[in-house]
């Protein structure tokens, strides 16, 4: 449902009318960021009737995009083509007891990501040398990640690490942006974007046990779980558009 709304809203980008068109067909435009920056945060409290203590989940997650593309107009405003995605992901979760603000459990998670795609893009208007635009982008490929933490159970202490194989995502992003005209054939690109992200990898994941917290391994446990994992967030990008004449 989703991904039919982006498709439908993409779609209605196209619908739009651009008068004094300075495009031609077969004009073609390379852009890529310069920096795109992604920053998700959020709390789960969890109260219970006394005497039973409450705790606070926290997750923060941050990350950079670098996301060229390389395009060719298909008529007077509407530029397709291919893109390219590396996409670096840092997430930290951790619970905290709220009767004496102690950390209990930890989880620190690094994600790189690697793909195809292609986009569509729409320039709203083309006079002045400020220039709105909006976008649709598809991406696909392959992933990877690695997780390292703790936590904490009736005074035992547990630690562990793993790294995922055979990863898979797909993201889809609907956009809008504004481009600032440097020249004839080059401008700065500032965007602000909704992306809907899937990933899915096989994970192994080794556990130690430290039965009474004193610095020894008591156990030790390898799982192999397969995971998925969905998101919704907001990019900010800033980045840079080369136009280039149509090949002769």
């Amino acid at each position: 449902m989703l991904l039919k709304k982006l498709l439908l809203t993409a779609t209605s980008l196209l619908a739009i009318v651009i008068t004094h068109a300075q495009f031609s067909k077969g004009n073609r435009v390379i852009a890529a960021n310069i920096g795109g920056v992604f920053f998700n945060s959020g709390k789960t409290v969890y109260t219970y009737p006394p005497p039973t203590t409450g705790v606070t989940g926290n997750v923060r997650n941050f990350g950079i995009n670098l996301n060229p593309t390389y395009g060719w107009f298909i008529n007077e405003k509407v530029a397709a083509g291919p893109s390219i995605l590396i996409s670096y992901n840092h997430t930290k979760t951790f619970f905290t007891d709220d009767n004496n603000g102690n950390t209990f459990s930890n989880d620190i998670t690094n994600n790189l990501s690697i793909g195809l795609g292609g986009f569509i893009r729409n320039y709203f208007t083309s006079t002045g040398s400020f220039i709105p635009y909006g976008q649709f982008g598809l991406n696909a490929g392959m992933s990877s990640s690695k997780t390292e933490g703790y936590f904490f159970t009736a005074g035992d202490k547990s630690t562990y690490d793993g790294k995922s194989s055979g990863g898979f995502f797909f993201n889809a992003g609907l956009g809008f942006g504004l481009i600032k005209k440097l020249s004839a054939h080059t401008a700065l690109d500032f965007s602000l974007a909704y992306n809907y992200s899937y990933d899915k990898s096989e994970f192994k994941k080794t556990t130690k046990f430290d039965e009474d917290n004193n610095g020894s391994i008591d156990a030790t446990t390898i799982s192999q779980p397969t995971q998925k994992h969905t998101n919704h967030g907001v990019i900010l990008g800033v980045g840079f558009q080369i136009f280039l004449d149509k090949k002769k």
